[in-house]
């Protein structure tokens, strides 16, 4: 397993926001993380990478390993931590800057290259998610006026040039009409050849299509995680069949 979650408990202030969160995440496959708003998905996403430790008043217990380290001790190097866990939020959120400058960011940020490594960097990052033939001719363009779909997809190459292993992706698409929706699909099953991928979504249909597992949230609690074809099709625990088939939620 890449990630397993130990007794995984979370607090903001007195609110138990995350129960006993029990899990397995292998590498290279897509687990989406579902159930109704305010269940914990998005903060079960951000334990990954610690982005809850921006909140005041967070409390956290359990174990959260990714290649067998404990993230969750006080020694972790967050700043390295949050290279190798990248995230890919809702809305995309590219710098005021080029195209270009955007990729190399990361990479100057970090010293993971010299000044004559950065071109090589930035196609790299862009043919990694489809980007290079429409913009090889605009690297000094303003990334911010981009389409959504391709500023998403510039957000991605971001963390491919900072040599991410794994992505999360929260609710990656929920801003992007139907045809870009299935364009980043595609590139999500592209891209876990080479990366874990975790998403978080409210859209079922995304979930059934480009998930390997998938766990299902309730209340702050992991009611359910396996294949995804199991959880859709034959889930064990009748929450999971309501959420599914559209009782509630």
């Amino acid at each position: 397993m890449v990630i397993t979650t130990k007794n995984l408990n979370l607090w903001y202030g007195a609110f138990h926001a995350l129960k006993n969160i029990n899990s397995g995440i292998e590498a290279n496959r897509i687990t989406a993380i579902i159930g109704p708003s305010g269940c914990g998905k998005s903060t079960l996403l951000r334990v990954f990478n610690r982005m809850n430790d921006l909140i005041e008043g967070v409390r956290i217990d359990g174990e959260v390993l990714i290649n067998d380290i404990n993230i969750l001790d006080s020694r972790t190097d967050l700043v390295g931590l949050r290279k190798k866990v990248g995230m890919v939020f809702q809305r995309p959120n590219p710098f005021p800057l080029s195209v270009y400058e955007n990729i190399v960011f990361g990479p100057k940020v970090h010293n993971l290259a010299n000044k004559y490594e950065l071109d090589e960097i930035v196609e790299h990052g862009l043919r990694s998610v489809l980007l290079w033939d429409e913009l090889k001719d605009k690297l000094k363009k303003p990334a911010l006026g981009l389409s959504l779909e391709q500023k998403q997809r510039l957000c991605i190459a971001r963390l491919i040039a900072v040599k991410s292993d794994i992505l999360l992706m929260d609710e990656p698409c929920s801003t992007l009409d139907p045809q870009a929706t299935q364009r980043i699909e595609e590139l999500m099953r592209e891209l876990k050849n080479n990366y874990t991928i975790i998403i978080v979504t409210h859209n079922m249909q995304q979930a059934a299509r480009v998930s390997d597992e998938a766990g299902f949230m309730l209340l702050g609690e992991l009611i359910e995680f396996g294949q995804t074809q199991q959880i859709f099709t034959t889930p064990k625990d009748k929450r999971t069949e309501d959420y599914i088939t559209g009782r509630y939620g």
